[in-house]
């Protein structure tokens, strides 16, 4: 194993579609975890949801998570971002980074379609602010 640079984690983050999984603490303390689509912004990640999905309300509720993004191919990767979320229901916010993701997910031609599609009245942005990451390459040690 070897810990990633700063810069490896940015870019890892940043490359082709992962899915990221993200864990909530539910309203009875039990882990809540689900995929997600997301892009990140500098150190954060950002991504959206609805305001009345589990994870909207676990988040309005308690503002920690925890993403977990993998390459699950040899050598394997992986990163973890544990923080708090910040949760931003402007319009144009939600629309500008809706995009964003789209487009990362979907390509250009149907990115404008998907992000009409989630910024739409009660999607929330999700802003993750880490505070701790774990970054490895490697993990197979080869």
């Amino acid at each position: 194993m070897q810990p990633m640079s700063d810069d490896r984690r940015r870019a890892f983050l940043l490359e082709g579609t992962r899915t990221g999984h993200l864990a909530t603490t539910r309203a009875d303390g039990s882990a809540h975890v689900a995929p997600i689509w997301f892009v990140p912004d500098g150190d954060d990640v950002l991504f959206t949801t609805g305001a009345d999905t589990v994870k909207g309300r676990n988040l309005t509720r308690d503002p920690r998570a925890q993403l977990s993004v993998d390459d699950p191919h040899p050598p394997f990767a992986f990163v973890t971002v544990n923080g708090q979320v910040e949760l931003i229901d402007d319009p144009a916010e939600v629309y500008r980074w809706a995009l964003e993701i789209s487009r990362r997910y979907m390509g250009a031609d149907l990115a404008q379609v998907y992000a009409q599609r989630n910024a739409v009245p009660g999607e929330l942005l999700v802003r993750l602010r880490p505070e701790r990451f774990v970054a490895l390459d490697d993990v197979a040690g080869w």
